[in-house]
């Protein structure tokens, strides 16, 4: 059972009024080609009057492909619409393209540049001692040792383990592998301040840790009357402090604090 592809009517099976489009195959109908209605009927004398309109077009014209089976009074220029037919794919006329075959999924060999260059540049051991260098923070970084002692920059860190080289401050020393250094001669072989200043130092601090005295001035104190002699200025820190824990300061009590807390509230 076929429908009239404009008003949706149900034809019957042995319809034979309208018209079968070639284009689309859809069918048409009889009342539709002769006339068809284009807005509710109108009343006329108590009448119904169908508002029809004449679709003599449709006998030769589908609505749908916009397809004429008849001459066109349309300008020259206009091509047909394209023809319901399926598109050959592309695939089947295309050749294939020869392509390379992926890379194997072997593991790339990884390269470690920095232990790399410092293999590189390892000469040969011969026994050569290191040298120690003490450090001058106000002139001496990783880079300048590098230039003065002709020693790679990644050696120095990787023979003193230092990760960054702001980790240099917290260090009064560095370490000048031999194998690089032929020489032998370290170009700063005391400390900056003086043996006698440096010893100084770690005396205060060694007092410090020992009777753990947070007051740098306490400890200069003491050493300086034992004459840096750590062991004595040591137990005398420890006497006095014994003197103290037996020998408690007397302190006020509550009763003293209210007399004079009376005291000063009266009047003269």
């Amino acid at each position: 059972m076929d429908s009239c592809c404009t008003c949706a009517t149900l034809l019957p099976v042995s319809s034979t009024d309208g018209r079968r489009l070639q284009c689309c195959a859809r069918f048409v109908c009889a009342t539709c080609i002769k006339a068809r209605r284009i807005h509710p009927p109108s009343q006329i004398n108590n009448q119904l009057t169908p508002d029809l309109q004449s679709n003599r077009r449709f006998a030769t014209y589908c609505p749908y492909c916009q397809v004429s089976t008849s001459p066109s009074p349309l300008p020259q220029g206009l091509r047909d619409p394209p023809a319901y037919t399926s598109v050959p794919s592309t695939r089947s006329t295309t050749t294939a393209v020869a392509t390379p075959p992926p890379p194997p999924y072997s593991p790339c060999p990884t390269s470690k540049t920095g232990r790399d260059d410092v293999q590189k540049t390892a000469p040969e051991k011969n026994g050569s001692e290191d040298i120690l260098h003490f450090l001058d923070h106000d002139h001496d970084t990783i880079t300048a040792l590098s230039l003065r002692y002709h020693v790679p920059a990644p050696v120095l860190r990787q023979t003193n383990n230092i990760t960054s080289d702001h980790l240099l401050l917290g260090r009064k020393t560095i370490l000048i592998p031999g194998e690089y250094y032929k020489t032998g001669v370290s170009l700063s072989p005391c400390p900056v301040l003086g043996e006698e200043e440096e010893l100084r130092k770690s005396k205060i601090r060694r007092f410090m840790t020992s009777c753990k005295v947070a007051d740098y001035d306490v400890a200069l104190l003491y050493l300086e009357q034992a004459d840096y002699h750590l062991g004595a200025a040591v137990g005398t820190y420890l006497d006095d402090e014994s003197w103290g824990r037996d020998h408690p300061q007397p302190r006020l009590g509550n009763k003293a604090r209210a007399g004079k807390r009376e005291k000063g509230c009266r009047r003269p």
